[in-house]
């Protein structure tokens, strides 16, 4: 996560945009033989909303995280922003 909020611009092979989503970002993490992803939006320029994570065991994304992360992403917005 701290290559994330550090570096400018992030690698893509950390940080990478999903295609065919409703604009969501995936965060890659790797610690040891696991691998996490991490789902989330861009609210402002330098201000991402993580939604969801999860541990990646496939190839693909499944779908059924990223209708979570994109349902989120909704709730969020209708609510509006709550972090200042």
């Amino acid at each position: 996560m701290r290559l994330v909020e550090e570096l400018e611009p992030v690698p893509v092979k950390y940080l990478k945009k999903m295609s065919g989503t409703d604009d969501l970002w995936e965060i890659r993490v790797q610690s040891g033989n696991n691998i996490f992803r991490i789902l989330g939006f861009y609210e402002e320029e330098r201000l991402m909303v993580l939604t969801h994570a999860f541990q990646k065991k496939t190839r693909k994304t499944p779908k059924k995280e990223i209708v979570v992360a994109e349902a989120r992403k909704k709730d969020q917005i209708l609510r509006g922003r709550r972090y200042e």
